[in-house]
């Protein structure tokens, strides 16, 4: 193991995220809100910090090896997490405990949206703006994660989408080196938030909130300026453009990069996890909607319309926007929604869960398997549009779903033993694993009321889904530590 040349890459990594404390100052002093001494510190404070542990250990650039390559990707969110909490340490409004200074970072940095605070109408303008920045600035982090590091690592779901799409997508990465990669994937990235933030911005949010909800919107993080999330502008039309760029931002970003490069959206519909995806997500809104309707809990169809779409793409795509107290609806529908968010986006996206094209792998099997029992000597491909998927990809899918299952069991089971009620620790483990935000019982508003112990084991829970479990699990096995 090259330690000091992780060390060093980690010192590197410490330094640039302090630049990260400058625009939440600059916001503190623009609106004279006097949240912009702790920023100052904060960015002083991280900046000595990465020099320090990085000069001394400057000249060390060993070749890594995918050993390295995990541990520096698991010390990426865990350190920068712990960092990125040290502004709400600093700051007295809000007061927060060290638990949950690091449980709000952690949530934001993973896109999870779990929140402890209330009153956010109350905070300082930059204390918002940082914690929405954090969810941006994480959910750019997931996508290089996800398609530029974690293949060449031998894990992560871009392997399966690489091995079983067609088309230009399949390529080990889009372009030939990382950094391009890297790049493309920004331009996309950026070139969607100012376009989500312009949108807000003419349905009638003023600058600010039109760019912080652009930032977790595109992020699919979930955060917002107010208690009432995006339910406080109660417009119709602030609904509809932010399910259309979290259905956008939850689709795999190569294929956004394919389509452009291609000019053709046929490029779209001949990726089968898109059309499983989109399936999905139009059968969850028409459930709400006729259930909603039955129920009679709006006045008018169109209203039911809304909210039924609007929630059935937020919590699905793991964002976990509400424009309504879900968890007051027919008990069927919040239950199916949590449900749903362990399907969470496609791989590449900022979306969180299991991912569709894992969950459609799993049907596929699924259905081979019932096959074989009636034509026991037949033999049965699972194909992926018209591609043949090997078998190792579909045994290392069952192998992801049985890691999955048992995090959650232990982290459910782990939180009722710190108190929490059964449903409370089922839904908020849910809301964590799968990087969503709102669960039901005591986490249905937020994670404040929770035992510290509770938290711990929820950021845990957000840094396993964010890593897609492989990554953090094979830490903790001992052939990993061996020469």
């Amino acid at each position: 193991m090259q330690y000091r040349s992780i060390i060093r890459i980690l010192g590197l990594l410490i330094a640039i995220f302090s630049i990260t404390m400058i625009p939440p100052a600059l916001v503190a002093y623009g609106y004279k809100d006097g949240a912009g001494v702790p920023f100052i510190l904060s960015f002083l404070l991280c900046l000595a910090m990465g020099f320090s542990i990085w000069y001394p250990n400057r000249s060390y650039r060993s070749e890594l090896k995918v050993r390295d390559g995990f541990l520096i990707v698991v010390l990426f969110w865990t350190v920068l997490g712990a960092v990125g909490a040290i502004p709400l340490l600093l700051t007295s409004n809000p007061d927060l405990g060290v638990a949950d200074a690091f449980f709000e970072a952690f949530s934001g940095l993973t896109t999870t949206g779990a929140t402890v605070l209330t009153g956010l109408e109350t905070l300082p303008k930059a204390i918002l703006y940082y914690r929405q920045q954090l969810q941006w600035l994480g959910g750019m982090g997931i996508i290089v994660l996800a398609v530029a590091i974690l293949p060449l690592l031998g894990v992560g779901g871009m392997q399966l989408y690489r091995a079983e799409t067609p088309g230009p997508v399949k390529d080990n990465k889009m372009t030939p080196r990382i950094a391009d990669t890297a790049k493309h994937l920004w331009y996309i990235y950026l070139a969607l938030t100012i376009a989500c933030a312009l949108a807000f911005y003419l349905a009638g949010m003023s600058v600010f909130d039109a760019i912080c909800h652009a930032f977790s919107t595109v992020a699919i993080g979930g955060f917002s300026t107010y208690d009432a999330s995006i339910g406080y502008f109660n417009s119709a039309t602030i609904n509809t453009i932010c399910v259309v760029f979290l259905l956008i931002s939850a689709v795999n970003f190569p294929l956004h990069f394919a389509a452009v490069r291609g000019k053709s959206v046929a490029t779209y519909f001949r990726d089968p996890e898109f059309k499983v995806f989109l399936g999905i997500q139009a059968t969850l809104v028409l459930i709400c909607f006729l259930v909603l309707l039955n129920t009679n809990v709006y006045q008018s169809g169109g209203e039911a319309l809304n909210h039924a779409a609007f929630q059935a793409v937020s919590i699905s795509t793991t964002a976990g926007f509400t424009t309504d107290g879900f968890s007051t609806w027919p008990l069927f529908l919040p239950i199916l929604l949590i449900f749903s968010s362990f399907i969470g986006g496609c791989a590449g996206s900022t979306g969180g869960g299991m991912k569709v094209v894992r969950v459609f792998l799993l049907f596929l099997q699924g259905r081979r398997e019932l096959n074989r029992l009636v034509h026991p000597r037949a033999v049965y491909a699972i194909k992926l549009g018209r591609r043949p998927v090997e078998d190792r990809i579909v045994e290392a899918v069952w192998g992801f779903f049985a890691a999955y299952a048992v995090v959650f069991v232990i982290i459910m089971l782990l939180l009722i033993l710190t108190g929490m009620d059964n449903i409370s620790a089922f839904t908020a483990t849910a809301a964590c694993l799968n990087n969503l935000g709102p669960g039901l019982g005591e986490v249905a508003a937020n994670f404040g009321s929770i035992p510290d112990a509770a938290k711990w084991l929820l950021m845990l829970a957000m840094v396993f889904g964010r890593l897609e479990i492989f990554t953090l699990l094979v830490l903790f096995t001992p052939t990993f530590w061996r020469d």
